[in-house]
């Protein structure tokens, strides 16, 4: 999908509705993209792997990379930093009530990040205006990982109480941020990929740059409708870059894909597995 919407937004754009379900969502973003993980037969089984998953990383490859005097601490770290999934980082945050230091709490970020547990999504366009933040964005690796440490079940994602939609909301986004870096990392001549927030609020969730300097802007919702007001930020981003803002799409959980004005597109979620 990422090369497509610099090559040719209008090829993403269909007739064709969705076929898929909210209820499918929720459960593809539960499950996320270890085959290992997708391949088992329940969630019970899945929880197991993602279990097993967690504790041999942290245990291997996480003591292997450092030394580890608060070694006991990591899982709780990790749990801690999970619960940022889909926001701006806050070390402070995530070290509080765990008894480390700040500087420990940033080493061993550090850590989790090199054996792919965690990812930070660092913050783009800078210098595009001065309000523009420069803190990066904590996402799991994994959606289905960060479902685990959450402890958000299928069941308890379906509710549509606002605790649940906040929850899904976010582990949506972390599952689109994989998905999209994943294309990302396929591509040649990409510059780089980040968020974007100022410190007003406004923000994009995921950019992809070209070395030519083009950018392609997306945007993820949970809902089913995209209201013109859900546009401001990509709208902005198009005015004020001009012809090097190739595309901008919300993605949503929808049926209808269109193009809601200049290089502004409207796209179900399931655009990212299309075969084009």
């Amino acid at each position: 999908m990422l090369r497509h919407l610099f090559d040719d937004p209008a090829s993403l754009i269909t007739t064709a509705t969705s076929p898929t379900t909210r209820d499918e969502y929720i459960r593809r973003v539960v499950r996320g993209g270890f085959p290992l993980a997708i391949d088992r037969p329940s969630s019970n089984s899945r929880s197991r792997w993602f279990e097993d998953y967690i504790r041999l990383t942290l245990e291997r490859d996480a003591r292997e990379l450092g030394k580890l005097r608060q070694a006991a601490s990591l899982p709780r770290l990790l749990g801690r930093l999970a619960g940022q999934t889909a926001q701006v980082l806050s070390l402070a945050d995530a070290g509080s009530d765990i008894d480390l230091s700040a500087v420990t709490v940033e080493s061993y970020t550090r850590i989790l990040e090199a054996v792919f547990l965690i990812r930070q999504l660092p913050a783009w366009g800078t210098t595009l205006t001065s309000r523009s933040s420069n803190k990066p964005k904590l996402h799991v690796v994994d959606s289905g990982v960060a479902a685990h440490l959450l402890r958000l079940s299928s069941e308890r994602l379906a509710r549509r109480d606002a605790s649940a939609l906040t929850d899904f909301g976010r582990l949506l986004e972390t599952f689109v941020v994989g998905e999209l870096s994943r294309q990302a990392s396929w591509m040649d001549g990409l510059a780089g990929i980040g968020h974007w927030r100022t410190y007003e609020g406004e923000e994009v969730d995921f950019i992809a740059e070209r070395n030519d300097g083009t950018i392609v802007a997306i945007e993820v919702k949970a809902g089913s409708r995209v209201p013109g007001s859900d546009l401001a930020p990509l709208r902005k981003l198009r005015d004020r870059l001009g012809d090097s803002f190739v595309a901008g799409v919300a993605l949503h959980l929808g049926e209808r894909s269109y193009t809601f004005e200049d290089r502004l597109h409207v796209m179900p979620v399931d655009r990212l597995w299309a075969e084009f």
